[in-house]
């Protein structure tokens, strides 16, 4: 059996907290955590693109993410290299063919609600029209409340310092759900991208998947797991209106102030399956 194809990648993951004095409400003086923060430039074929702020967790699977979910490389085979150099805060991407109208494609930029602010290259509302999610896919609600648990369980940099938000990409059953990688960076659409160029490396299929995130649900959010074709969506937080226009437009099953056994599903109703069903007179 063929290898399947792994662009040439650096492994560059920077220290994700660092140690600081911080003194309480006593004037005592504290070693304290705090979450790390860098810039990262991001160059395809020796064209600067976009300047990201990041915790550095995962500096390659951000810029492999960041370009599937802007549109801007179509498939994982198009990307040759990718190699990050954090003494001069940058990732060099090397394309086979370049990128198609990336002139074009940077004139219009939308500014998002992403932390830091996100921006979307493109006509990425227009595309929304082609994605087909399957319908056949679903979760019970105890696997719903297996992925919370696992999340609530899992050693974070938010635990040790705070300011960072969490991502997940996870399995599920009829019985339970498993977290598959888990990545978390300063701004939620950097922590969504870094998942999104770890699955285009490890071929992950995102059909029969569910994606949390403990931010909250913007049209940028609903858009990208859309875009890598997650049928399931599920958020500690609230929502935007235009987040829930687009998971009504897309039908996303979209669950959010998920926290513990307390949720709201909002859309995408037919891939839920209650344990009990409340009857209504």
């Amino acid at each position: 059996m063929d290898t399947p194809y792994r662009p040439q990648i650096t492994h560059a993951s920077r220290p994700l907290t660092f140690t600081v004095d911080a003194r309480n409400e006593r004037g005592e003086v504290l070693a304290t955590e705090i979450a790390g923060e860098h810039p990262l430039t991001l160059y395809v074929d020796k064209r600067e693109v976009v300047t990201l702020m990041t915790l550095g967790s995962a500096p390659e699977a951000l810029a492999i993410g960041y370009l599937r979910n802007q549109r801007l490389v179509g498939s994982i085979e198009e990307i040759v290299a990718v190699q990050v150099d954090w003494e001069v805060n940058s990732v060099v991407v090397t394309t086979r063919n370049g990128l198609a109208d990336l002139d074009g494609r940077m004139e219009k930029r939308t500014v998002t609600t992403g932390c830091g602010q996100g921006t979307v290259f493109g006509e990425l509302m227009d595309e929304i029209d082609s994605i087909r999610l399957p319908d056949d896919v679903f979760i019970t609600e105890a696997a719903f409340y297996s992925l919370m648990e696992s999340v609530r369980r899992h050693d974070t940099v938010y635990k040790q310092a705070g300011a960072v938000h969490g991502c997940a990409l996870a399995s599920h059953s009829n019985a339970g759900a498993g977290i598959l990688m888990f990545v978390e960076d300063v701004g939620r659409h950097n922590a969504v991208d870094a998942i999104a160029g770890q699955m285009w490396l490890d071929r992950i299929d995102g059909a029969d998947k569910v994606f949390y995130t403990t931010g909250r649900l913007t049209s940028e959010m609903v858009i990208k797991c859309a875009q890598m074709g997650i049928p399931i969506l599920v958020s500690r937080s609230g929502l935007t209106q235009m987040g829930y226009e687009v998971a009504q437009k897309v039908g996303i099953t979209m669950l959010g102030r998920a926290t513990g056994k307390h949720y709201l599903l909002f859309t995408g109703a037919h891939r839920f399956k209650r344990e009990h069903t409340i009857e209504t007179r």
